[in-house]
C-alpha cells in the first residue's frame, strides 16, 4: 500500500475559509448575501429568555396556595421591580394586612394557585453573534445567522482556552524555540494577539490577562501551569467558554515544545495583520481544534483549498508531527511506508511508517501515532 490517510492540523498560508455563524434560538439577520463584513461586525442578534426566579408567597404570606391569585395585586404579564408590593393578604377586617415585596425583577410569567408560587422571568438576556472571518456574506439562514466566506491566512493549534478574540498580530519571540517570559509581556500589547515560541510560562499567561493582551499563541504549556492559571483541572469537555480574559492557544503539545518553524515563518510573515483566534477545544467525537484566521487583504494573491477537518492523504515526503512518547512533538517527514506491519517494543504488530525527522534522526512509529500537518 503506497498511501494512508490521517487526520492533520491546517497551516496555510492562503485558503478559502467558510465561517457559520448562527444564534442559539432564532433571532433577526442583519446582513444579504453579498455584503462585506468585519470580523467585529454583528451579522445576527436575538434575545434569550431571561433567568426563572420562583417566588413562594404562599409560605412568606402564611396563607393557603389557592388564595394566592386573589391577593396579587400585579397579574400575569405585568412587569415589576424589586421591593415592588405585588401581593398583600386580606387582613382582619380590613385591617393589619401584610404586603409581600418583590424579591426579583422582571415579569411575571405565572401565578399558581395549586403550589402557592409566582414565577417572575428576569430580563431577555441580548445575544449578538459577530462576524468572526472578515470575508463576504455567501450565504443568509433565515432567522439563524449566515455563512461568511474569507481569503486567510490559517492556522491550527493543538490546545486552547478562552474563546473568540480579535486583535493586531504582535511577535514578540526571536525565535521559535523561545521561551514565553512574563517580562516580555508589556502594557504596549493590550488587545493583541502575541505570538510567542516555545512554551508560555503560567506567570506569562497572567501577565498577559492583567495587561488585557486579547491572546497568547506559543509552541506549548505545561500542564501545571494551565491548571494555576484556570484554577482547576480541566475535564475532558470543550473549551472555550473559560472566562479569562485572555485566550491561550498552544499549536504544538504540552511540556517544553517550541513552535514549528514553518508556522512560526507563517505567522511572523502577518506581523501587524488584524486577526481572529478561538480557543475552543474538542478532543473527542466531532473533533474542534483551536485557530489563529488571519485575513488576506486583495493585493496578497488568490487564495486555494479550504479550511476546516483535514483527512489528507499520508505518503512519502507529507510532512507530519508525531503525537506519542518517546517522540512526541517531533516534526518531519514520512520517508517509507512499509507495506507488511511490524513487531513495536510492546511485542505487538502494528502497520509503521518511518519518519526523517527534522533533527537529521530517521525513526520509525506506528502510523497511528503521527498526525499530518496540511498545507
Amino acid at each position: 500500500m503506497g498511501h494512508a490517510y490521517t487526520p492533520g492540523l491546517q497551516v496555510s498560508e492562503r485558503t478559502v475559509y467558510r465561517a457559520r455563524r448562527t444564534l442559539p434560538i432564532p433571532g433577526e439577520v442583519l446582513v444579504n448575501q453579498g455584503d462585506r463584513v468585519q470580523a467585529r461586525d454583528v451579522v445576527a442578534q436575538t434575545d434569550l429568555p431571561g433567568d426563572i426566579f420562583p417566588l413562594n408567597l404562599a409560605n412568606q404570606l402564611s396563607v393557603m396556595p389557592g388564595d394566592i391569585p386573589q391577593l396579587m395585586l400585579k397579574k400575569e404579564g405585568d412587569y415589576i421591580s424589586e421591593g415592588e408590593v405585588i401581593a398583600m393578604t386580606n387582613g382582619i377586617f380590613g385591617m393589619f394586612r401584610t404586603p409581600y415585596h418583590s424579591r426579583a425583577t422582571g415579569t411575571i410569567e405565572s401565578v399558581s394557585g395549586i403550589t402557592g408560587q409566582v414565577i417572575v422571568r428576569g430580563k431577555p438576556i441580548p445575544v449578538q453573534v459577530r462576524a468572526y472571518a472578515s470575508g463576504v456574506v455567501s450565504e443568509v439562514l433565515p432567522g439563524e445567522g449566515c455563512v461568511i466566506e474569507s481569503q486567510a491566512t490559517f492556522v491550527q493549534g493543538i490546545f486552547g482556552v478562552g474563546g473568540e478574540a480579535y486583535g493586531k498580530v504582535r511577535v514578540i519571540a526571536s525565535s521559535p524555540d523561545e521561551e514565553l517570559e512574563a517580562e516580555q509581556i508589556t502594557e504596549e500589547l493590550k488587545g493583541c494577539i502575541v505570538i510567542g515560541g516555545a512554551r508560555i510560562h503560567g506567570d506569562a499567561a497572567r501577565r498577559a490577562i492583567e495587561c488585557g493582551v486579547a491572546a497568547v499563541v506559543s509552541g506549548g504549556i505545561d500542564d501545571q501551569d494551565l491548571r494555576d492559571i484556570l484554577g482547576y483541572d480541566l475535564g475532558v469537555a470543550v473549551t472555550g467558554t473559560e472566562q479569562l480574559g485572555t485566550t491561550v492557544i498552544v499549536t504544538e503539545g504540552f511540556g517544553d515544545i517550541a513552535m514549528a518553524d514553518r508556522t512560526f515563518e507563517l505567522l511572523t510573515s502577518r506581523e501587524g495583520a488584524d486577526a481572529a483566534v478561538n480557543g475552543a477545544t474538542q478532543i473527542r467525537a466531532g473533533v474542534q481544534r483551536p485557530e489563529i484566521l488571519i485575513p488576506l487583504n486583495g493585493d496578497e494573491g488568490e487564495a486555494h483549498g479550504s479550511a476546516g477537518a483535514v483527512a489528507g492523504v499520508l505518503e512519502v515526503g507529507a510532512p507530519v508531527r508525531i503525537i506519542r512518547d518517546p517522540y512526541f512533538g517531533v516534526l518531519g517527514t514520512v520517508a517509507d511506508l512499509p507495506t507488511q506491519p511490524q513487531v513495536l517494543g510492546s511485542c505487538s504488530k502494528a502497520r509503521v511508517l518511518e519518519v526523517a525527522c527534522a533533527s537529521g534522526e530517521r525513526v520509525t512509529v506506528p502510523r497511528a501515532n503521527v498526525e499530518l500537518i496540511a498545507e
